[in-house]
């Protein structure tokens, strides 16, 4: 049985019906079709898309590649690392479920119909995807710009009011080198995803359980201010912890050898909603993460 895929906690950013195609761009920046819009797009009715997202359920676990058209879907995705249990993203939207099909899944549906059934309405609109590109294209049609994806952190790093006091350190400005790689990733790092938060209460847990007050002293409150672009700045200022310096060697240690170790790999899994790659990207940022541990 595939395991089952739930709604997603990812907005739509953009959506719009453009020359009869509904489609749209989701919060991570993924360019998506509705089920209509992907019927449109191929020039069959819907029941048809919707009966190839039912025989590819069935079908997602079964070791033997058909040859029929789930067969050939297979083998393109899975060889492009696509092998969710769904061909849709299942956002909620207004308190009802929506389907999206990512533009990886767009493609290999429109090319089954070109190539294999030879649609005429999916060879003219292929032809225009093929020359432009199916994200541009998305994003030109609904009037999408993408935000700087380092535009967040920057913010974030030019508050030089969230200075720790002189003898002391705050978690944000220690894990700055996992931010940076995580952005260069294509984690969309912004008011929905911001990993020192994870870090910090784990940070604070192990603190507690171990002690460590009596070790080095007692950690103190500082305010922490988010930029005025993130919700979180409307109840500013923010709490947030700042440690003795006399800790940082063993929050050094502790992050290297037990957070990235144990507990990041969960972490950057729950993320994987909002990865462009999803899971099968998740598991590379883990995978690389460990890699450089055993070096």
């Amino acid at each position: 049985m595939a395991p089952q895929q739930y709604a997603l906690d990812l907005s739509i950013e953009v959506e719009k019906n453009v020359g009869g195609i509904e489609m749209g761009v989701l919060a991570n920046g993924i360019a998506y079709l509705t089920q209509k819009g992907l019927s449109e797009l191929c020039g069959v009715a819907r029941s048809a898309i919707f009966a190839i997202s039912q025989e590819w359920e069935d079908e997602i676990d079964n070791p033997i590649l058909k040859k029929n058209r789930i067969g050939a879907l297979k083998q393109k995705l899975f060889s492009k690392g696509y092998k969710e249990p769904k061909l849709y993203l299942e956002i909620t939207k207004n308190g009802s479920i929506h389907y999206a099909y990512p533009d990886i899944v767009c493609m290999a549906i429109l090319e089954y119909y070109v190539f294999s059934v030879k649609k005429e309405d999916a060879i003219d609109n292929y032809q225009k995807l093929a020359a432009f590109g199916f994200q541009k294209y998305i994003y030109e049609s609904v009037g999408y710009v993408p935000v700087d994806k380092w535009k967040y952190y920057h913010e974030r790093v030019s508050l030089l009011n969230d200075a720790p006091p002189p003898g002391y350190f705050i978690v944000f400005n220690e894990t700055t080198g996992l931010i940076v790689d995580l952005i260069n990733a294509n984690l969309t790092v912004n008011h929905k995803t911001i990993p020192d938060i994870s870090v910090g209460r784990a940070w604070g847990d192990y603190w507690r359980q171990a002690g460590l007050s009596a070790k080095y002293g007692e950690r103190i409150t500082f305010s922490h201010n988010y930029p005025p672009s993130f919700p979180q700045s409307a109840s500013n200022p923010q709490p947030a912890n700042a440690y003795p310096d006399a800790a940082l060697a063993e929050f050094r240690h502790w992050f290297k050898g037990v957070y990235l170790m144990t507990k990041f790999p969960k972490y950057i899994l729950s993320k994987a909603n909002i990865l462009p790659g999803g899971k099968g990207e998740a598991l590379q940022i883990a995978g690389i993460y460990e890699q450089k541990l055993i070096k």
